[in-house]
């Protein structure tokens, strides 16, 4: 009987993951991700972890894949010559944005340049009403009479966003055809397909974001599927989107502005999923890498969810100083701190962290790739975490002596302290900046964070995982099985979902019901036509329907999910009254009720997000009763494998650890996770390893092996 082989892929910034899952059990791999060429290295990768899983390309049932690169062309600005076309007297809108101030201190703070100059945004006759009636039809003739001036200009991509063409996109349809036929190669984007929402400007942003990275994405993304073919690759190829659903190469190639937080969006997934298996309410999910930190609230076993966000923030990460996209989005915070960020000393001296990377190539001073700037994994070198000789299995072994010399040289002979007080300056310098902004992130969610369970992964998470609770006052970590390709794992945990927001606009009364109610319709059919491409005939689907709504004059909407009742779309000013007065503990009952957009998720539903039954949902439960067999990847399940019996871990070794408060070097325990069993736990400090991470426990924490396999670190009490 063949054995089932899954394979999920994700590119950072710094390494390539892939959780190669074969018969249940996991292979983990990390490769430094090839920055001139990123196909190669998911090639390397995948190649590596068949061998060690002794499986073949062809055995492949499932491929999912993410990628940082979408995000990356456009914070790099290295996207595809893009035009826009637009309604008469609307050309600058992306210059003029909502005329907001997102510091309304600073008279010198500068917004983001578009990503399309003004010389490049055209203008046709045209216009629909706010009700969607044809003011003015299309200027078919104007249209056509662009063609040569795009041509000479050497355009490869067109966004096509028409005045209110979320409410009929037939205008944006004939131009695109007209484009189309007049300039064949070049890539088309409309908003009414890309972002049927209301809000011009978001609208546009989004379409000229589509455009800008589409010709690269598309590029990459079918080049990779035709070398994967050629190597034996039977399965389609499946991308992660940001939404935390999974969709056909072909929807991601149509689509690829949904791809920007793919590799995130996978973390989240893989969290949500620990919590669900475990019982946590409430946790964060903190995913740190070698060039970003990423946190996640997860409450009842579901990550939050957003409708839009914003990419490159160009001012102290501040909301509102970035291109805003409006898409389906995993709702989570994303800081430039991790294994590779550079550190320095600014003009007054202080150390600082990020936040650029160092990345694959030439990577931290330690990689000896011609790398001289100290970065966080060089501190964590020279502070005794990580051992040079075994990072990443062994397979790279890290230059100790070029990690000290680049921190001497840099940072700690300009401070005038050691190398070692300047390496643990750098650790706690990046660590509180990670926890401002968690704080920052839970304040704008309305959330507690010190109540928590951290579940901790990517690469360089483990390291820093308590120090980080430290600063947030969390007693509680879990890293989990897997936990550096952690991303890559949760592609495997992801359902094949599409969701659809589409703007509705209406104040909601009797006669208004039943037009909202087709609006969904229509958004289901479509999302369910995305879905269909990628499962087998006759696949029973589950959707999930919210509406997005205010009372009248209110300047923002809140989500309110749609209950599957014979009330349906009928209960709707109930469930909204319903949830404004969860959030907001009144209600405004004379106050006429406005439906903004409605949004529909369609799945397949194998792994659809559910919180776990109250009686299992509680964060005070002995942390040893918990679900599963090791390295699994598998459901949630209500029964949970009695608590393993608690016995005394044995250290494989010792190792000198510089202890900061005391300025001494000091030997700690290191235990190997391998031979730690189910029940084995110790008191800290203690060092444990494994081939792709290693965990640090400080002396005011104790571990434990849970019956997951997943090591559980407590803050011991006193």
């Amino acid at each position: 009987m063949a054995r089932e082989v899954r394979l999920g892929v994700d590119i950072g910034g710094t390494f390539t993951d892939v959780a190669l899952e074969v018969a249940g059990t996991l292979f983990p791999v990390k490769v430094p991700t090839t920055q001139d060429a990123p196909a190669r290295a998911v090639l390397d990768g995948v190649a590596l972890g068949l061998r060690r899983a002794q499986a073949e390309l062809r055995d492949v049932s499932l491929f999912v894949h993410g990628t940082t690169l979408a995000a990356n062309a456009l914070i790099e600005r290295k996207g595809a010559r893009t035009a826009l076309l637009t309604s008469d007297g609307f050309r600058d809108v992306l210059e003029m944005g909502n005329e907001g101030r997102f510091d309304q201190y600073d008279t010198r703070a500068l917004k983001p340049l578009p990503l399309v100059p003004r010389e490049w945004r055209f203008t046709v006759p045209e216009r629909l009403r706010a009700d969607g009636a044809v003011e003015r039809p299309l200027d078919e003739a104007a249209v056509r009479a662009l063609a040569p001036k795009l041509a000479q200009e050497g355009i490869e991509a067109i966004a096509i966003g028409f005045l209110h063409s979320y409410l009929d996109g037939s205008h944006e349809r004939r131009a695109a055809q007209i484009l189309a036929g007049e300039l064949p190669g070049v890539w088309i984007s409309t908003s009414h397909e890309v972002s049927p929402q209301m809000r011009e400007y978001e609208r546009l942003s989004t379409t000229c974001a589509n455009a800008y990275i589409q010709p690269v994405m598309s590029r990459y993304l079918l080049e990779l599927e035709r070398e994967l073919r050629e190597r034996g690759l039977r399965a389609p190829m499946m991308m992660i989107l940001s939404g935390g659903g999974v969709a056909t190469i072909e929807t991601a190639a149509r689509f690829p502005i949904r791809l920007l937080e793919s590799g995130p969006a996978g973390g989240a997934i893989f969290a949500s999923t620990i919590a669900r298996e475990n019982g946590y309410d409430e946790v964060l999910s903190f995913d740190l890498g070698g060039t970003t930190a990423k946190f996640c609230m997860i409450d009842s076993g579901r990550a939050r969810t957003a409708m839009n966000f914003e990419i490159a923030r160009t001012y102290r990460f501040k909301r509102g100083s970035g291109l805003p996209v409006r898409i389906p989005v995993v709702d989570l915070v994303e800081i430039g701190a991790g294994g590779g960020s550079i550190a320095r000393l600014d003009g007054l001296g202080r150390i600082t962290v990020g936040p650029d990377s160092a990345g694959s190539d030439p990577g931290p001073a330690s990689y000896a790739r011609g790398g001289t700037q100290p970065t966080v994994t060089d501190c964590d070198i020279v502070l005794g975490k990580i051992d040079p000789d075994s990072f990443a299995g062994g397979s790279m072994r890290l230059d100790a002596v070029a990690a000290t010399r680049a921190l001497g040289e840099r940072v700690a002979r300009r401070a005038g302290v050691s190398d070692e007080a300047a390496a643990y300056a750098v650790s706690e310098t990046v660590a509180e900046t990670m926890a401002a902004a968690a704080r920052v992130h839970a304040t704008e969610c309305g959330a507690e964070v010190d109540r928590r369970t951290m579940i901790a992964f990517g690469g360089a998470a483990p390291l820093h995982a308590a120090r980080f609770a430290d600063r947030l006052g969390i007693d509680r970590i879990i890293v989990p099985v897997g936990a550096s390709v952690g991303s890559a794992i949760g592609f495997l945990q992801a359902p094949v979902a599409y969701e659809i927001v589409r703007s509705a606009n209406v104040i909601l009364d009797e006669r208004s019901v039943p037009d909202v109610a087709r609006i969904a319709d229509e958004a289901e059919a479509e999302a369910a036509a995305f879905v269909k491409k990628a499962l087998p005939e006759g696949t029973p689907l589950t959707r999930r329907r919210s509406a997005y709504m205010r009372y009248r004059g209110q300047g923002h909407e809140i989500e309110v999910v749609i209950p599957e009742s014979e009330a349906g779309w009928g209960g709707i000013r109930d469930a909204y009254d319903e949830t404004y007065a969860r959030i907001y503990g009144r209600t405004i009952p004379e106050a006429p009720a406005e439906v903004t957009s409605v949004s529909v998720t369609v799945s397949d539903g194998r792994h659809e997000i559910t919180a776990v039954p109250d009686e299992n949902s509680r964060n005070d439960r002995d942390p040893a009763q918990r679900g599963g067999k090791a390295g699994r990847l598998r459901q949630a399940s209500p029964a949970h494998p009695p608590a393993p019996a608690r016995q005394a871990a044995k250290s494989a070794a010792e190792r000198r650890i510089y202890d900061a408060p005391n300025q001494a070097w000091v030997n700690w325990p290191v235990y190997e996770r391998a031979a730690l069993l189910p029940g084995c736990c110790a008191d800290g400090p203690a060092i444990i390893t494994e081939p792709d991470t290693t965990t640090v426990v400080p002396p005011h924490f104790r571990f434990e092996v849970d019956a997951s396999h997943y090591l559980v670190l407590e803050r011991r009490k006193g």
